[in-house]
């Protein structure tokens, strides 16, 4: 039976992967970097987070970018007191980016607001070692668009600040979001083309979504392959927005297409951001944890993905 045309781009990575599995066996020794996003869990206290995912054998955290303000936000020394207690590391941090701090705004001091934003969190993020923050080019949670000017402005704005990611080693990592929750850069083509049109030593950089990629992109494996080595980061979910393994997103193509890009290497993190079916995310970052099935959330996950890694890696996958 003449296979749909999914299953054809399927089986070109899958057999991509499998020569270099026979060839480069070398290649695929280290394995990925896996983090976990940790504003989903809503108010609950880093502390809590940390002994959840270190537990769980999560290495890494993505930590929310919360300095929404100077007052506001976590603090460096504490926070790695933290990590070091559970013998954890910062991958990189979740840039925020709603009506209030929006590079795309066409109000001057929302503008004003998502750079001082910027700058507090590339600081933030360098203090605790982190490797990107995420920068997305217009507010999350608002799909009509100001006007046609979105584009011109959000990377004007992003240019005023890119100075800051150099001084501080840091990548700005580009995420592209589904159409629905913002209205500029939603795949990976259109990402790169922002990061062209910024020009910029310090906006080199991706943050993939997996869930907004299903949406926009025509293969996610093909665009995680597009992305090449600009990915920095791969937010994971599956297909309904819940822990992997509990809808029908096609895990194994998605690993298989990342170390095929070399993703197991430093510096790169697979990083479970399961939130949930639903429209606007961001109020779960307000919301009460329940620790018992953010228990069950990251159990579920990542040993999934680490099984399904196995699998691959390790099992006689054929041609």
């Amino acid at each position: 039976m003449k296979l749909q045309h999914y299953q054809v781009k399927n089986a070109r990575i899958k057999q991509a992967f499998c020569e270099l599995k026979r060839k480069h066996p070398e290649r695929l020794k280290q394995r990925l970097n896996l983090s976990w996003s940790n504003w989903g869990f809503g108010m609950e206290s880093l502390v809590d987070s940390v002994k959840r995912l270190s537990c769980n054998g999560v290495q890494y955290i993505e930590l929310h970018g919360n300095h929404y303000g100077p007052d506001l936000g976590y603090e460096p020394e504490t926070t790695m007191q933290i990590l070091r207690d559970y013998g954890m590391k910062v991958s990189g941090v979740c840039g925020m980016f709603s009506q209030h701090n929006d590079l795309a705004s066409n109000v001057a001091h929302h503008r004003q607001a998502a750079i001082d934003y910027i700058r507090r969190e590339v600081e933030f993020t360098s203090a605790v070692g982190g490797q990107y923050l995420l920068v997305v080019p217009a507010a999350v949670g608002r799909s009509a668009a100001y006007d046609e000017m979105e584009l011109e402005r959000s990377i004007e704005s992003l240019r005023i600040v890119a100075d800051e990611f150099v001084k501080h080693s840091v990548r700005a990592a580009i995420e592209p979001i589904r159409s629905a929750e913002t209205t500029i850069v939603h795949t990976v083509a259109e990402a790169k083309s922002y990061i062209q049109a910024v020009n910029h030593l310090g906006v080199r950089h991706i943050n993939g979504d997996i869930y907004h990629m299903q949406s926009e992109e025509e293969h996610i494996g093909e665009a995680i392959l597009q992305a090449g080595d600009q990915l920095v980061n791969l937010h994971l979910a599956d297909s309904n927005r819940c822990a992997l393994g509990d809808g029908s997103m096609d895990l194994d193509t998605i690993i298989m297409a990342l170390y095929l890009i070399g993703f197991n290497q430093e510096g790169r993190f697979v990083t479970p951001e399961p939130l949930g079916p639903g429209g606007d995310p961001y109020p779960a970052m307000y919301g009460k944890p329940d620790g018992a099935a953010l228990d069950t959330l990251v159990l579920r996950t990542v040993s999934y993905f680490r099984e399904r890694e196995d699998i691959l890696l390790e099992g006689n996958m054929g041609q």
